[in-house]
């Protein structure tokens, strides 16, 4: 398997099309089917990768993390239609680390084309380049892809078991399996006679399952409807289990102390460390250490009782010298030029405006800090995580403690909040590096929240030059530079030891691929040499090309003296028809251009991103006692709504997200690390200052788009051009207490 992967990255990257075609050696391998990881137990039947069937029901295996976006509700729902499996019946968990899992729709979003024009060829042509995953066992939880990768595959999965066990209890009943229905997890006889799925368990095991086609949406009763959430009675009884929550006989607690500055150890003193009652081992890390007591405050006392002196970070020390390295990528030539549309060196007759804008580093701050679980047998690791990528965390930790990957055992468990942080392994290692350390001895590995902070995977500062030209109220000619460090190009080295080729498309997103008609439209995208470690931010690049290209879009509008949904409205109209119906929804649903008091300020964001159009129109009040945001609407066009009330509750997660960042939102640096430690100074949107919400869905988009990404983008230009209406100030830098008295 090793050498067929090694085939499959080297094929991916001398020709994805050749792959999808059909033409380049390995295709056999991409389309043969992955083994299912599930073994059966006495009385239990594994129909396929996705359901297992015993005495105690259905079990539906979810090939994506839980960190509560709702998936589990809906990937259940997707099994549930066709296996006709009552809801109540249904018990959902992660699956193994497995190539079956493989996340096919993520590659796809690769592809030369601009999402939101896709054919249906080239719609095709992302789905088979995304077979490629397989080859690869790319099972990850990101990108807004869950659903749509699984749209069809879970789908199948219920329909192919419900005919297998329509089959064994034909069988069994000596009927024509034609004659049979199903209904509430029983297989129903002509005659009235049931067999519950759960007595067929044994019966179904010799059954080749067949494969049948789906059934019509016109006929769903589960999809399409907002279902009781799987996870909502665990999570509201404290039932639930995390990671943190993992309990073992002879547990042990510990922490890690880490170089802040990103680079490695030096050198530590830690006798004061070892004498303190309750400490039982202090770990060797190599860039950092490994306390282990008997409870976890005690392991960060001790642990910041260690005197260590750390490398220098390979980056500039501090905030200033970062930003600059940031400016100057605009002097090297352009990575990528995605979006070149007729010719923005020629000479352009109108009203010329340019714009700067700024933004800094953000970290994710999960509420549940960084933690891991870790059982080293010698011969066996047991790791408890809260992860993102299965498949690359249990290989780093086997890796990590000298095993092949099929001697270790990984338990995902649901994440305290994700946002593309827990997509990485280095919270998993050091607890299996701390419990490789005393074999046999049970580890659970929390990190301090200060620990966390100081050591995340930032999305990057970034920097945008624009230039544009409007005349006669349109907008004429958009110039855009957008200048930070790559996150694919350092991701990517990280998590899989190399840079994909071709042009960085995520550095420009949200920017370079908007679907407006603009005549001469050009984006090029100038990648920031410097080190700082990076990584997926919810939503990635739209959130900080969200910000720049729509708000300077709100400048040529105002410029232009035409209303600003109105020119965008134009300009989508003529090129795309979702992206025009979600901002003229907006503008009804928010009852743009009427009225208001002279305290009350409206503006409105749109970015396009994962497969989602998304507009937004944010109000906000001067109170006389500070700023704050009354109300936020949304509108969003997904194509095909599985779950309405997943689907705005991700709308509204992703713009609080945004505000959160946008308002407040920053890491700065001194001496090489991360200045900010914790809540009280990075903080979030609280209760008191979150606006009211109203969410419309549309289904008007030819191909299913993501959801829990896209409300994140238009959130942060939407209020800084509403408080624009407001003041008369543009806001050209995040975070916007910078310039506006914000009520926080």
């Amino acid at each position: 398997m090793a050498s067929i992967g090694k085939i499959a990255r080297r094929t991916f990257l001398v020709g994805v099309a050749a792959i999808a075609g059909g033409a380049a050696f390995g295709v056999y391998m991409v389309r043969k089917d992955a083994p299912n990881p599930l073994v059966a137990g006495d009385g239990e039947a594994t129909l396929n990768p996705y359901i297992l069937i015993n005495q105690d029901g259905v079990t539906i295996i979810a090939p994506r993390a839980e960190m509560g976006q709702g998936v589990h509700t809906t990937l259940a729902a997707l099994v549930a239609e066709e296996l006709d499996v009552a809801w109540d019946d249904i018990t959902v968990l992660h699956g193994p680390p497995a190539q079956a899992y493989y996340n096919q729709a993520l590659l796809g979003l690769a592809l030369p084309f601009h999402h939101y024009a896709d054919s249906d060829f080239q719609h095709n042509l992302r789905k088979n380049v995304g077979m490629v995953g397989k080859l690869l066992n790319l099972q990850v939880t990101g990108g807004s892809t869950s659903i749509k990768d699984a749209y069809d595959r879970m789908r199948h999965a219920g329909a192919s078991a419900r005919e297998a066990l329509k089959l064994a209890a034909a069988k069994q009943l000596g009927v024509d399996v034609a004659t049979l229905r199903t209904e509430n997890s029983k297989v129903i006889a002509p005659d009235g006679t049931e067999i519950a799925y759960t007595d067929l368990a044994m019966a179904v095991r010799d059954i080749n399952p067949p494969d049948v086609d789906l059934r019509a949406k016109s006929t769903w009763k589960y999809l399409g409807t907002s279902m009781p959430r799987t996870d909502m009675v665990a999570k509201s009884t404290g039932t639930a289990h995390y990671a943190a929550d993992t309990k073992l006989d002879g547990l042990k607690y510990a922490t890690v102390r880490m170089n802040p500055r990103r680079s490695g150890m030096i050198s530590y003193d830690d006798s004061a460390a070892r004498d303190m009652p309750g400490v039982e081992a202090i770990i060797d890390l190599g860039d950092g250490i490994g306390v282990v007591a008997s409870n976890t405050w005690l392991a960060m006392q001790a642990a910041e009782a260690v005197e260590i002196e750390w490398e220098p970070a390979s980056y500039p020390a501090d905030t200033d010298g970062l930003m600059a390295a940031t400016r100057a990528a605009f002097d090297l030539e352009p990575n990528s030029t995605t979006r070149d549309d007729g010719d923005v060196t020629a000479t352009v007759e109108g009203t010329e405006i340019t714009a700067e804008y700024i933004v800094p580093y953000l970290a994710h701050a999960t509420m549940e800090p960084m933690n891991a679980t870790a059982l080293y047998t010698g011969d066996a690791l047991e790791v408890w995580s809260g992860n993102q990528a299965p498949v690359i965390v249990r290989d780093k930790c086997a890796e990590a403690v000298g095993l092949d990957p099929e001697q270790v055992t990984l338990h995902t468990t649901m994440l305290g909040g994700g946002f593309g942080r827990r997509g990485e392994y280095d919270f998993s290692v050091p607890a299996a590096k701390i419990a490789a350390a005393l074999p046999g001895t049970p580890i659970r590995m929390t990190w301090s929240r200060e620990e966390d902070m100081r050591h995340d995977f930032y999305r990057p500062a970034a920097m945008a030059q624009f230039r544009g030209v409007v005349r006669d109220g349109k907008a004429q000619l958009v110039d855009g530079k957008i200048a930070a460090q790559s996150v694919t190009h350092t991701s990517s080295m990280r998590l899989v030891g190399q840079v994909p080729p071709g042009p960085d498309r995520g550095h420009v997103e949200g920017a370079a691929d908007q679907p407006y008609a603009i005549p001469n439209f050009r984006i090029t995208g100038h990648l920031a040499d410097l080190t700082v470690p990076l990584g997926f931010w919810r939503s990635v690049g739209n959130s900080h090309n969200g910000f720049f290209f729509d708000t300077f879009i709100d400048e040529m509008a105002h410029a232009a003296g035409a209303d600003p949904l109105q020119f965008r409205l134009d300009m989508a109209r003529a090129e795309h028809a979702p992206s025009a119906g979600v901002i003229e929804a907006v503008g009804e649903m928010s009852n743009w251009g009427s009225d208001k008091p002279a305290n009350i300020g409206r503006g409105i964001g749109f970015t396009y991103s994962f497969g989602t159009p998304t507009a937004e129109v944010v109000e906000v009040e001067d109170t006389g006692n500070g700023i704050r945001i009354n109300k936020c609407w949304i509108a969003c066009d997904v194509g095909t709504a599985l779950d309405p009330s997943i689907i705005e509750a991700q709308m509204v997660s992703g713009a609080v997200y945004g505000f959160s960042g946008a308002m407040q939102g920053e890491v700065t640096f001194s001496d090489g690390a991360a200045e900010q430690y914790n809540f009280y100074d990075y903080d979030a949107l609280r209760m008191h200052n979150t606006p009211a919400f109203e969410v419309r869905i549309l289904e008007t988009n030819p191909h299913m788009g993501g959801v829990g990404e896209p409300g994140t983008p238009p959130s942060m230009p939407a209020l800084g051009n509403a408080l624009f209406d407001l003041t008369g100030t543009r806001a050209r830098e995040l975070p916007l207490i910078k310039t506006f008295d914000l009520i926080l």
